[in-house]
C-alpha cells in the first residue's frame, strides 16, 4: 500500500503531474482506442443504420474520453480538455486523409461522410467536447 501511495504522490505529498511527453503519449493512446472502436462500429453498423451508428460512435468516444479524464488527465483543466478534443479531431482528419490516399478511395469512418452533414457535425462536436465533459477543475 505504501508503494502505491508513494507512486501516486510526489515527495511533498502532492499528486504527481504527468510529464509533457507522457501526456502526449497518453493523449494519442486513448485516441487510438477511440478511433479503433469508432472504425469497428462504422464497419459493422453504418451501412444498415447511419443514425444508430453515430449514436454508438458518440458513446464510444464519450466512454474513452471518460477513461482518459479519469486515468490520464485527472488534474486537467477545461482548456487542456478542449485541447485534447481538438487534437483528437486533427488526428481524425489526418488519419482519414492518409487512409484515402493509401486506399485510393474516400474513407470517412472517423468523422463521417460529407453526404450526411448533420451526422458528421454530431461526430465532430463529440470528438471535441467529450474530453471536456469529465473535467474536474474549471480553471
Amino acid at each position: 500500500m505504501t508503494t502505491m501511495i508513494r507512486s501516486l504522490t510526489s515527495d511533498s505529498g502532492q499528486p504527481k503531474k504527468h510529464h509533457a511527453v507522457t501526456r502526449a503519449a497518453l493523449l494519442v493512446v486513448f485516441w487510438i482506442v477511440a478511433a479503433v472502436l469508432v472504425a469497428i462500429v462504422h464497419q459493422t453498423i453504418d451501412a444498415s443504420s447511419p443514425v444508430i451508428s453515430v449514436i454508438l460512435k458518440v458513446g464510444a468516444i464519450v466512454v474513452i474520453a471518460a477513461a482518459f479524464g479519469r486515468l490520464a488527465a485527472s488534474e486537467g483543466t477545461l482548456n487542456y480538455a478542449l485541447f485534447v478534443g481538438t487534437t483528437w479531431v486533427l488526428l481524425d482528419i489526418a488519419t482519414e486523409i492518409s487512409m484515402t490516399v493509401r486506399s485510393g478511395h474516400q474513407w470517412f469512418a472517423l468523422i463521417g461522410s460529407p453526404a450526411n452533414g448533420g451526422l458528421r457535425c454530431v461526430l465532430l462536436i463529440a470528438w471535441i467536447i467529450a474530453p471536456a465533459l469529465f473535467v474536474r477543475r474549471r480553471e
